[in-house]
């Protein structure tokens, strides 16, 4: 009886199915605009966003400047967000929110299409425009809307990105370090790179790694340099480690920069320095 039943329940599953499916598309032939529209409000409604999408991408041209026209052009982008189709959603946002600044979706829109971009963003290695740009959006949207129910989501999305941008500029500064470990113009350009970045990004969680690769950096260059400029190096090195302990005094990385710290007083103790506290 269980399976009969069972049985029943399929095939009146699949009879639907195969009913909408049929509705659906002879809808999508249709010149009809209006019916477009029906189905595909029923269809974002129901969440089938794949099938909507197609719908709202036929009827969307039709619907400028009408009164609908604000509600189409809405689901149309948030279709494509929701089938994850995030280049199409960003463009389709900025178009909604063009044609609509006074809509009352206007604040969505804003989120949606930033988060849009957000999601685009590839891991820290590669090309970061598409990360500059969901910043750029995302920050124009904190500035906007500080009240909004999104600002807290929108702060932790900028955090995230910044901080794989800030991850991409030490990675670039250490292999300049690493590559060019005994090539003393690699090592300048290290040590400058270290350097713009503990300038350009105060408070980064990448502090404690750039102080410490900087002494890495500057070590090196030092103990390398022709005698009319190592000594002056040997100092700037010295200088390095003692950022680094003044502001991690139980740094993660305090047993590798204690003994680059006693190469750079062997170094100067041919000059008579006074030697390294630690």
């Amino acid at each position: 009886m269980f399976l009969k039943m069972r049985s029943i329940l399929l095939f009146c599953c699949a009879t639907l199915l195969l009913l909408s499916c049929s509705e659906y598309q002879k809808v999508l032939k249709e010149t009809d605009a209006k019916a477009k529209y029906d189905m595909a409000e029923k269809l974002y409604e129901e969440g089938d966003y794949k099938r909507a999408v197609r719908l709202f991408e036929q009827i969307a041209p039709k619907y400028v400047g009408k009164p609908q026209g604000e509600r189409v052009m809405f689901f149309f982008a948030d279709s494509y967000f929701k089938n994850g189709d995030y280049y199409l959603s960003g463009y389709q946002f900025e178009r909604f929110i063009k044609s609509y600044p006074r809509s009352d979706k206007i604040q969505e829109a804003s989120f949606l299409g930033a988060k849009s971009y957000y999601m685009l963003s590839p891991r820290y290695s590669l090309d970061q425009s598409e990360t500059d740009k969901a910043l750029l959006k995302l920050q124009t949207f904190i500035n906007n809307y500080s009240e909004s129910e999104y600002f807290d989501e929108a702060n932790n999305m900028a955090r995230e990105l910044t901080t794989k941008k800030e991850k991409k500029e030490l990675e670039i500064a250490k292999q300049y370090g690493k590559i060019g470990s005994w090539d003393l113009p690699r090592l300048i350009s290290a040590i400058t790179a270290f350097d713009n970045f503990l300038l350009d990004n105060p408070g980064s969680i990448y502090t404690e790694d750039a102080l410490y690769y900087r002494i890495e950096a500057a070590t090196n260059l030092a103990v390398n340099s022709t005698e009319d400029k190592k000594k002056e190096r040997l100092e700037d090195a010295l200088d390095s480690y003692n950022n680094l302990l003044r502001y991690f005094p139980e740094s993660k990385f305090k047993e590798e920069a204690d003994k680059l710290a006693e190469t750079i007083q062997k170094e100067l103790s041919v000059y008579n320095t006074t030697s390294v506290s630690k």
